[in-house]
């Protein structure tokens, strides 16, 4: 039996969302309430041979979630680059695991595109055990 280092082994942090923002990436209107992520289990994965080389890093991703809350896959896109391919590229396929309650303005749902980070982090095995150094 292979093993492969899963969220238990390696920290994936979803983080949440940062608001609606202008494509330039200004700030979220002020009447927005932003989509919330609903997924109780992370669905990046840490893509082993990255993670066997201690390769860490942020991907954000650029996501559009439409008034139902669904994700718009053709919205999303790398705004802010790893600088690592592989893991610019498990962000992406990640997205398409996420489940959203839509943003909201004024207590309508509405559209909104916003920006997603990603973090790739290595758990410290060390770090987990008590005492261990």
């Amino acid at each position: 039996m292979t093993t492969r280092p899963l969220c238990a082994a390696a920290v994936v942090v979803l983080i949440a969302c940062t608001g609606e923002r202008s494509p330039d990436g200004g700030a979220p209107p002020p009447d927005v309430d932003v989509p919330v992520a609903l997924n109780a289990d992370s669905p990046f994965g840490y893509p082993p041979p990255l993670y066997e080389q201690r390769i860490e890093g942020e991907v954000v991703l650029h996501l559009y979630v439409d008034s139902t809350g669904h994700l718009v896959p053709e919205s999303t896109r790398v705004a802010e680059s790893s600088g690592n391919a592989g893991l610019d590229s498990a962000a992406l396929v990640g997205a398409g695991g996420l489940r959203f309650a839509p943003a909201t303005r004024r207590g309508v749902p509405v559209g909104a595109a916003f920006l997603q980070p990603v973090r790739f982090r290595r758990s410290d095995a060390a770090a987990l055990t008590p005492g261990g150094r």
